[in-house]
């Protein structure tokens, strides 16, 4: 069974697209060949910034040959149907075969096709992959009608086994298929001619081409890991740049430079951000200062000097662009000295929304919705107004202009130059948060007073104008602001009715339907969490479920008892009472709600039910009262025995009406006994 080696040779494909692009390439081809009818054994997929490769093990070396059999119109059809049907398979009425059904004779054909090459699949299925090859952003060149992200220069289209390696036929705009590819641009451009997968990594990487992007990575770690630990320091993780490098280089060579002292002043996070953003360094940071240092670059190449002319380059330009954020920096400081009052000014020239205001505007409504929500959170409320006050501010600085990412943080270090206190300040930074999932929550009262207000200010204003989530578009965040809102809330326990709260947002907005909202979030938030969408329902449809911590804290107990032999056999149980008790209820078109009695019990199973309860009903309600919903489902599980007993010996539907509508009313005291707790009618299983 031959193997299969295809490389794409181009000029460098953005970093950001390269991940995407070998998985779109593994599986346009491996879909297209087994569609044709091959399988394989294994597939993998790499990239450089140069190349796009996949190899192919074990794949077959010829499609099946296939035999199809499609029925068609009687023998006695029109002449029309027949010639459909004739057209439909490509044969002719000497081709069909008649043959006995049920109602009568019917034509059939039989329609074989013979087997291909594995090199004639595979080279239409290149073809078609290379043509319609879905690249966020491509162009073309030259005078070809080919699109690719960047000019397409070689292909390798190579099958191999035992008995050597064959150049697929394929040309493709100009470009044949062939066996050679080159090495490092600059350290090893020769051309290489290789015989499959393996011979094709080993050469490269002696042509100083490191094939797999995960090795890039793995070594530009290590490497960069190594000189910090050299000079004390420690590299500031980020994988999403590390993963960027590793697709900007095919032989990275990590290289470490000193930040000079002039702009260690400048806080962390603009150095970090600078380094990253225009020069894609790596910050090394001093543990015994706690300053950001130093630096590493990844070269492209080995140098006699050992890259010391790459870093005195880089370090020139990394000089100007560290020039321009202490420019930013001291401006930004003078003008928060002075009170930050013309950026105040300038945010009401700032549109937040076109039907929603300005910047200014919504800071107004953030700031009174805060003052609001302190009692729930314990915070003062001046101090809360003062926060949502400046929190913004940032957003007309220079330095927030220059880096936007910077929002918050820098309103800190703004608000701290300002005079503000240190909750205030930190207010600034932390009232975005929590921006996705993994994201840490604020704690401080002060910041989960603010935070809660502009998100809830965002989801009020947007569901006022209408502007909601639509399927998979929301292009203004607002099932982020929800998760955030139920994150904030939960993560500090913040105890209050959200529909009262949401009312006090932008005016307008409809507080039932934003509750929905919320719940919909949550369901998903709580799935992530182990938690049943069934058993999420079941507390919804109880009374105080617009109060997170309550709902939450109820399913949490609802799960864990469901989780247990007896939580699932005490659900039988309460089910199995409510459709018996919703069954005859609209038989007899009457409710069973009250007047079971002790007295009208025949058997001891009747009697042990009563009593059981007798003593549970009370308790359960006091557990519920004081939210011990752990306690409640406790409760609820006493009945579990007595219930299974009384089912296994009481028949419900007596001839003694009398004794039947007893009964019927101690089901109705079983439902009700569960919904206490939960609507176990909505709980699956």
């Amino acid at each position: 069974m031959p193997d299969l080696l295809i490389e794409l040779f181009s000029e460098e494909i953005p970093a950001r697209m390269q991940a995407r692009a070998r998985e779109d390439l593994k599986k346009l081809v491996t879909d297209g060949l087994v569609a044709a009818g091959l399988t394989y054994a294994s597939a993998g997929a790499f990239s450089t910034p140069r190349r796009l490769v996949l190899t192919v093990e074990g794949l077959t070396a010829h499609s099946p040959t296939t035999r199809e059999e499609r029925k068609g119109p009687r023998t006695d059809a029109p002449d029309a149907a027949l010639e459909g049907f004739l057209r439909s398979t490509g044969l002719t009425k000497d081709q069909l075969q008649a043959r006995d059904d049920k109602k009568g004779q019917v034509w059939f054909a039989v329609i074989a096709k013979a087997g291909r090459p594995a090199a004639e699949i595979v080279a239409e299925v290149l073809d078609s992959a290379i043509r319609n090859f879905p690249w966020p952003k491509s162009m073309r060149w030259g005078t070809g009608s080919l699109r690719w992200v960047r000019p397409l220069h070689s292909i390798i289209c190579l099958l191999s086994d035992e008995g050597g390696a064959n150049v697929v036929p394929l040309e493709v705009e100009g470009i044949t298929a062939g066996n050679t590819t080159r090495g490092h641009r600059f350290m090893a451009p020769d051309e290489i001619t290789v015989t499959g997968f393996d011979d094709y990594a080993a050469k490269l990487r002696r042509a100083r081409v490191m094939l797999d992007s995960a090795e890039r990575e793995a070594a530009i770690r290590q490497e960069a890991a190594n000189l910090a630990f050299a000079r004390g320091w420690d590299i500031m993780p980020d994988d999403g740049l590390l993963s960027e490098v590793a697709g900007l280089v095919e032989w990275p060579v990590p290289l470490m430079g000193v930040i000079e002292d002039r702009f260690l002043t400048l806080p962390p996070e603009v150095l970090q951000t600078s380094m990253k953003e225009h020069q894609k360094f790596f910050s090394a940071r001093n543990p015994k200062t706690g300053r950001i240092e130093g630096f590493v670059t990844v070269a492209n190449i080995e140098t006699p000097d050992n890259g010391e002319t790459i870093l005195k380059g880089n370090q020139r330009v990394l000089a100007a662009r560290l020039s321009d954020a202490v420019f930013f920096w001291e401006n930004d400081r003078r003008e928060a000295k002075s009170g930050m009052a013309d950026w105040a000014e300038g945010l009401k020239s700032v549109t937040f929304q076109s039907k929603l205001g300005s910047q200014a505007d919504r800071i107004d409504r953030i700031a009174q919705l805060a003052r609001e929500i302190a009692p729930l959170v314990g915070a003062d409320a001046d101090e809360v107004e003062q926060a949502a006050r400046v929190a913004k501010l940032d957003l007309r600085s220079a330095m927030v202009g220059e880096f936007p990412e910077l929002q918050g943080t820098m309103g800190r270090y703004y608000a701290l130059e300002a005079g503000k206190a240190p909750v205030v300040a930190d207010a600034a930074r932390d009232h975005y948060s929590p921006l996705g999932p993994s994201d840490a929550v604020p704690v401080a009262p002060v910041s989960i007073a603010v935070a809660l207000a502009d998100k809830l200010d965002t989801l009020t204003g947007f569901w006022a104008i209408d502007e909601k989530p639509t399927g998979s578009k929301d292009p203004f965040a607002l099932r982020r602001a929800a998760l955030g809102v139920i994150r904030l809330v939960l993560g500090n326990g913040v105890r209050g009715k959200l529909s009262e709260i949401a009312a006090k947002g932008y005016p307008g907005a409809d507080a039932a339907d934003l509750l929905n909202f919320f719940h919909d979030r949550l369901k998903v938030f709580l799935k992530d969490q182990g938690i049943r969408h069934d058993i999420i329902d079941a507390v919804l449809s109880m009374p105080g479920n617009d109060d997170l911590v309550l709902l939450v804290n109820r399913a949490v107990a609802l799960n864990d008892v469901l989780k247990t032999e007896d939580g699932t056999n005490l659900l039988q149980g309460l089910k199995r009472a409510s459709n018996i008790l919703t069954q005859a209820e609209a038989k007899d078109g009457v409710e069973y709600s009250f007047g079971a009695d002790p007295k009208f019990a025949e058997t001891e199973q009747e009697r042990a039910l009563f009593d059981a309860l007798d003593k549970a009903e009370p308790a359960i309600r006091e557990a519920v009262r004081g939210e011990d919903f752990p306690a409640a489902m406790q409760g609820i599980a006493t009945l579990r025995a007595p219930i299974d007993a009384f089912f296994e010996a009481v028949q419900i539907n007596t001839d003694n009406q009398i004794v039947r509508r007893n009964r019927l009313n101690l089901l109705s005291r079983i439902r009700e006994a569960g919904r206490l707790v939960a609507d176990f009618g909505r709980i699956e299983g």
